[in-house]
């Protein structure tokens, strides 16, 4: 099961480490001819250096002092106490990739260079900094709307504002053929199940 995205320096941490019976607590998964193959820190550096010779551009790599590694994709926690907590950030990257960069007045896909976020209910008549009332705008609607509501300013929202269930960065990387690995793991109807405590 899916748990979380972690940054390669976390991944390899989770892969060097040892349990106190000095049992590793992680395993890199690889898809190998559409099979997953499990690796141990050991067997992933072996690896590494037989990618490094004959597919070295196909990789993405991490150098060291003394070898070079290919940055797993999937890594397996062997063994975990409990869940970890499912919160989504909420921070402007999140907000942006919720929205996929779409101005949620006019309907324009955007550079985020070009988007700002806007209050849908404004500061100014009482409206609060969260996921249900911020949106992507694109500069000129957001100038047009003002510090009024959409019904005042005579627009209407593309879609209503949400807090994402599962981080909305997730779903834009997958559109990358370096992470389709995730995709069964990332099963829509799985992560739509809320968990309960």
């Amino acid at each position: 099961m899916a748990m979380r995205v972690v940054s390669v320096r976390r991944a390899f941490t989770l892969l060097f480490k040892r349990d106190h019976e000095q049992r590793p607590i992680a395993e890199v998964v690889s898809v190998e001819d559409g099979r997953y193959v499990s690796y141990d820190f050991a067997d992933w550096t072996e690896l590494s250096a037989f990618k490094k010779e004959f597919e070295p551009n196909a990789h993405d790599w991490i150098r060291t002092v003394r070898f070079d590694l290919v940055v797993p994709r999937i890594i397996r926690v062997l063994t975990f106490a409990k869940l970890p907590k499912q919160d989504v950030k909420f921070n402007r990257r999140n907000l942006f990739a919720r929205d996929n960069n779409v101005c949620q007045y006019c309907g324009k896909r955007f550079g985020t260079s070009h988007l700002s976020l806007d209050h849908v209910i404004p500061r100014s008549l009482g409206g609060k900094t969260c996921w249900e009332n911020i949106v992507c705008a694109c500069l000129k609607c957001n100038v047009r709307k003002g510090g009024r509501t959409p019904t005042q300013a005579h627009l209407q929202l593309v879609r209503s504002p949400h807090k994402p269930r599962r981080n909305p960065v997730v779903s834009v990387s997958l559109a990358d053929h370096r992470y389709s690995s995730w995709r069964q793991f990332l099963d829509s109807a799985y992560w739509d199940v809320e968990l309960t405590t």
